[in-house]
C-alpha cells in the first residue's frame, strides 16, 4: 500500500509543480501586460482554474467533475496562448524622451551617416536637455574599441556598452536598450514577459557613460578591447545592421535571450565563431572577466588590474567640476591607453 502510495505521489507531484508553474507564469504575463483591473479578473479567474486542477489531479480518479476541468483548463490554456501571441511589438508608442527616437544609418564605401545620435546634457537622472544629432564618420580612422560596465544592481549586473574611437578623438557608444515609454520604469522580471521593446542608441560617451558614472551614481569600468582593424569594422557594422533591423521590424526586449550582453557576444561571434557558452553572459558583471579569459582584452595585465584601473568613475566627477575633456579624463592610466587617454 506504501509503494502504491509512493507512486501516485510521484505520479501526481510533476503535473502538480506544471500547474504551479503555469499558474505563475500567466499571472506575472497578465500583470505586465494588462491594466490592473482587467488583469486582477483574469488572473482570478486563471489561478482559480489551477487550483480546480491541483485539487482534481489528488483526488481518486473516476470523478465526472475531472473531465469538465480537464476541458476548461483545455480550452483557457488555448486562450492564453492565443492570447499571448496577439501581444505584438511596436514603434507606435509615447517613448521616454531618451529613447524617442531610432538609429539610421547610410553607409558608402568608408563614409557613414548616422542620424539620430544622442547627445543629451544630463543634470540629473530626470532633468536633461534633449539634443539628437546627424553625425559623419570614416571607417578608415576607426582606431579602438572599449568594453563599458555600469553597474547598477550589486556585483553581478552590470549594463554592457561598447565605445569606438576614432583617429580624431571622437568616441561613439552603442547600447541596446530597453525602450521606455513614458510611464514605465526598467523591471528585470518585466523583461521576461515582453513588457518592452529594444532599441540600439548610439550615443555621446558625455551622455550614454557620464548619465551613469555622475548622474545616476553607477559603478562603471572600462576596459580596451584587442581588437584588429578588420574586426572593428566587422562590429561596428554589426551594430549598424542591428539597427538597421529593429528600424524595419520592432522586437521585444528580452532579460535572458536579447539584451544589452547578448548582442555584444552575438556580434563578436561573427568574428570568433568559436567562442564559448558561459555563465558570464546572464551574470553581465562578469563579462569583463570573460572577455579577458578569451583574450579579448589589452594584453600583459592581470584581469584586477585592468578592473581597478578601469574604474572611472573619479575621474569622470572630477572632469564634471575642471571642465576637461570626458573621454580623455575617464581613460587616463587605463592599461593599452596613450598617455593623453585615447
Amino acid at each position: 500500500m506504501r509503494s502504491g502510495l509512493a507512486q501516485a505521489v510521484l505520479v501526481r507531484m510533476p503535473a502538480t509543480l506544471l500547474l504551479a508553474l503555469a499558474g505563475a507564469w500567466g499571472l506575472l504575463a497578465l500583470h505586465f501586460q494588462l491594466p490592473r483591473l482587467p488583469a486582477a479578473a483574469a488572473g482570478t479567474a486563471w489561478c482559480g482554474l489551477g487550483i480546480a486542477a491541483a485539487v482534481a489531479v489528488w483526488r481518486p480518479p473516476g470523478r465526472r467533475w475531472r473531465n469538465g476541468i480537464a476541458l476548461a483548463c483545455a480550452v483557457a490554456a488555448v486562450a492564453m496562448g492565443a492570447w499571448w501571441q496577439s501581444v505584438r511589438p511596436s514603434h507606435d508608442r509615447a517613448w521616454a524622451d531618451d529613447v524617442a527616437r531610432l538609429l539610421d544609418a547610410d553607409v558608402d564605401g568608408n563614409r557613414v551617416t548616422l542620424r539620430n545620435v544622442r547627445n543629451f546634457d544630463w543634470e540629473s537622472e530626470t532633468r536633461y536637455t534633449p539634443r539628437w544629432e546627424t553625425r559623419h564618420y570614416d571607417l578608415a580612422q576607426l582606431a579602438s574599441a572599449d568594453l563599458v560596465l555600469s553597474y547598477w544592481m550589486g556585483p553581478h549586473i552590470a549594463h554592457t556598452l561598447v565605445s569606438f574611437g576614432f583617429a580624431d578623438g571622437r568616441k561613439l557608444v552603442f547600447s541596446l536598450e530597453i525602450r521606455k515609454e513614458r510611464h514605465e520604469a526598467f523591471s528585470a522580471v518585466g523583461g521576461f514577459f515582453r513588457q518592452f521593446e529594444e532599441v540600439l542608441v548610439a550615443a555621446d560617451e558625455r551622455d550614454i557613460v557620464r548619465t551613469r558614472s555622475n548622474a545616476r551614481g553607477e559603478q562603471v569600468y572600462l576596459y580596451r578591447l584587442r581588437a584588429t582593424p578588420a574586426q572593428l569594422r566587422a562590429v561596428f557594422l554589426g551594430y549598424l545592421a542591428q539597427a538597421a533591423q529593429l528600424r524595419h521590424t520592432p522586437a521585444f526586449y528580452n532579460t535572458l535571450t536579447s539584451n544589452c550582453t547578448t548582442v555584444v557576444f552575438d556580434l563578436a561571434r561573427q568574428i570568433a565563431p568559436g567562442l564559448p557558452l558561459d555563465y558570464r553572459l546572464l551574470a553581465s558583471g562578469h563579462f569583463a572577466e570573460y572577455a579577458y579569459d578569451q583574450g579579448a582584452l589589452v594584453p600583459g595585465y592581470p584581469y584586477r588590474v585592468l578592473q581597478q584601473r578601469g574604474y572611472i568613475n573619479p575621474r569622470a566627477l572630477r572632469a564634471d567640476t575642471d571642465g576637461s575633456d570626458f573621454s580623455r579624463a575617464i581613460r587616463l592610466g587605463i592599461p593599452g591607453m596613450q598617455p593623453g587617454g585615447e
